[in-house]
């Protein structure tokens, strides 16, 4: 009898694993349903009695931009964790397959796809013939939408190479030229808005990458200390990347929207709507993190602090859907 226990323990424990493995990949699936139903459906809730109309394909061109925004995401977070492990005393030399070549190809995809629709004069082609590939060149648009194929491109390149650090530079390209597509030249004063979204991108970014990187880190460090070190440095980048995407995009907002008309805009118009149903994830992912550091500082225990850090993410992740909706709705009413 005493040689059969241990087996059946083993057993029992490998079917419990099994069985976690296999909750945690129906989970992963479901939320990424549901990110993905957030722009699609997402726009014809928005636009709701605020008698606006949307652009034609809205809803797809919202998902594109969620892909995107998740194709820079995992690499800029890879990166910067990769960093701070090499910084931890005693840490394991090994660290989880990276996904970033996965992300480059996506967010490839996904900038073709933004590119075709700008070169169909922003609607929907239904054939390649609608494609005006040399009329990319000719445009503002245009040259921004093939700078990111292009981007995404190299980005994948360099993630196969030796050096998968210079991805930094693609990625840069990638940021940039969001930050200027979301302010053209007519708008006003340009530059401070799209210096405020670079600033807003590149800490949102590296906020949902590098949390997503860092747990699966620990996932692979089970049972050594240098998992409390890492999650401790990240814990204290996090709370700046907070500060900093709050202030950032509160800027944001009341240079789209006067002071006296945020309340007002935030129910009435498709944007605001898309924005507050933001503000509101955002709220969650803030108590969410709170609740994992105080668990992280309670009991230095990676494991007791990665529930509540893995729905973190989970929320993270329905915050990239509504902020790729936020950038394919009508922009907000000056008045």
């Amino acid at each position: 009898m005493t040689l059969i226990r241990p087996a059946a323990t083993a057993e029992d424990a490998r079917g419990a694993g099994r069985r976690a493995a296999t909750v945690r990949a129906v989970a992963v699936l479901v939320l990424v349903a549901l990110a993905a139903l957030v722009p699609l459906l997402g726009p014809s809730a928005a636009l709701h009695g605020t008698g606006e109309a949307a652009a034609p394909g809205v809803g797809g061109i919202a998902v594109l931009r969620a892909v995107l925004f998740a194709a820079v995401c995992v690499p800029i977070g890879e990166l910067f964790v990769t960093r701070l492990a090499r910084r931890v005393p005693e840490a394991p030399g090994r660290l989880p397959r990276s996904w970033s070549p996965y992300a480059a190809a996506a967010g490839f995809l996904a900038a073709l796809g933004l590119a075709s629709v700008v070169a169909t004069g922003n609607l929907v082609p239904h054939s390649p013939a609608q494609i005006d590939v040399g009329g990319l060149y000719r445009t503002r648009d245009g040259s921004l939408a093939l700078l990111e194929v292009n981007a995404f491109l190299v980005m994948g390149l360099c993630a196969l190479s030796r050096r998968p650090s210079r991805q930094v530079w693609p990625l840069a390209a990638v940021v940039v030229a969001e930050a200027l597509r979301a302010h053209p030249g007519t708008e006003s004063s340009p530059l401070a808005g799209t210096a405020l979204t670079v600033v807003h991108l590149v800490c949102g970014a590296l906020w949902a990458g590098a949390l997503l990187y860092a747990l699966r880190t620990l996932r692979l460090w089970r049972g050594v200390a240098a998992g409390t070190a890492l999650l401790g440095r990240y814990a204290r980048v996090a709370a700046v990347l907070l500060a900093a995407v709050t202030a950032t995009g509160a800027c944001s907002t009341l240079r789209r929207m006067p002071a006296d008309t945020v309340l007002h805009q935030l129910t009435a118009t498709a944007y605001g709507r898309a924005l507050l149903a933001k503000l509101i994830l955002m709220a969650g992912v803030a108590l969410l993190a709170l609740w994992a550091r105080i668990r992280l500082r309670r009991a230095p225990d990676p494991p007791a602090a990665s529930t509540p850090a893995w729905a973190e993410v989970a929320v993270l992740g329905l915050v990239v859907a509504v902020s790729g909706l936020l950038t394919a709705l009508p922009p907000p009413i000056r008045w």
